[in-house]
């Protein structure tokens, strides 16, 4: 019988095309920037995301994932993972698990992969679930 997970719930912040920003922001869940952020951002449970049209300079920037669609410079660190959308700008130092740079992104800057092993007991899960395991960790597609 298959064991149900529970899903954790996760809020959503969104800041809009018209917000502007300039500081330091902390927070645990999800944002959105879809405006101008500039200053520091320390959140690392937390899922970042910069839209399309968003333009953000980072003093300082951690984070659990990372998702960049628009203009970005500073220095950036992604615990999990950082993708870079098609049609990005990014001027940035980078520090991550897991890294993703689409076709037709503008970077420049070094990116420097941190080492984490599975947090997957293998004594403890079924072969399948450490197999998977294995497989996000190295971000190999079958």
């Amino acid at each position: 019988m298959a064991e149900k997970k529970n899903i954790e719930k996760r809020n959503i912040t969104v800041f809009g095309e018209e917000t502007e920003f300039d500081g330091v922001l902390e927070f645990k869940d999800n944002l959105i920037i879809e405006g101008k952020f500039n200053g520091t951002i320390t959140a690392p449970t937390g899922d970042l995301q910069i839209s399309k049209k968003s333009v953000c300079e980072f003093n300082a920037m951690e984070v659990n994932s990372l998702v960049i669609s628009g203009e970005v410079s500073g220095k950036l660190i992604a615990k999990e993972r950082v993708e870079i959308c098609s049609g990005s700008v990014v001027k940035s130092d980078i520090q991550t698990s897991r890294f993703r740079i689409a076709n037709n992104v503008d970077y420049s800057g070094q990116v420097s992969m941190l080492e984490e092993e599975p947090k997957v007991d293998l004594f403890e899960v079924a072969s399948s679930e450490y197999k998977q395991a294995m497989v996000v960790h190295t971000d190999v597609i079958k």
